[in-house]
């Protein structure tokens, strides 16, 4: 039996016992200016920052965010060093780099994987009603990629960051729904 649950070609079905133990922790962006970026993620999608990092030697910051129901925020270390570990162990988290002095640049930015030459591409957020987040993002002035009904695909929307980066709006059941 495999231990896949799709099909597909290069898959290996044998991995070091190791990996068992691996977890997905974190997906990176460089942001110009945290301040713009962290009220973004923070307000707009609601996420909790969970522990920052300053390195001044280097002149830089990360910020790790994530969702946290109360529950789990209740879980948080306060004790820095307990906190970090916290965060590492996590699934899912979100940290923004800002290298020190890019946010007075008014002329810098950085790629957001979509244009040419095409790399990275977004990353998503599930709602409990895809429909609803679009409504209220479209009262906040959020800028749309594509809104949930533009296009082929119905039922789910792209908004950007102020980087510019994308983000997939999705609703966990609306494929299944789609399809009923």
């Amino acid at each position: 039996m495999s231990r896949h649950f799709e099909k597909a070609n290069g898959l290996f079905e044998h991995p070091d016992e190791v990996t068992q133990e691996y977890l997905f922790n974190q997906t990176m962006l460089r942001v110009k200016d945290p301040k713009r970026s962290l009220d973004f993620y923070t307000r707009v999608l609601g996420m909790r920052l969970v522990r920052k990092l300053d390195f001044p030697e280097m002149k830089f910051s990360l910020y790790f965010l994530g969702y946290l129901s109360e529950e789990e925020a209740g879980d948080v270390p306060k004790n820095d060093a307990q906190r970090l570990t916290f965060t590492f162990g996590r699934e899912a988290m979100l940290e923004l780099t800002h290298n020190w002095g890019s946010e007075e640049d008014p002329d810098f930015s950085y790629h957001d994987g979509n244009a040419e030459p095409q790399g990275f591409g977004h990353i998503g957020i599930t709602v409990p009603d895809v429909y609803a987040a679009a409504e209220r993002f479209e009262k906040m002035d959020v800028t749309f990629v594509k809104r949930p009904d533009d296009g082929k695909m119905k039922g789910l929307a792209f908004i950007k960051d102020p980087d510019g980066y994308w983000i997939e709006i999705l609703q966990a059941d609306m494929m299944e729904q789609q399809q009923s």
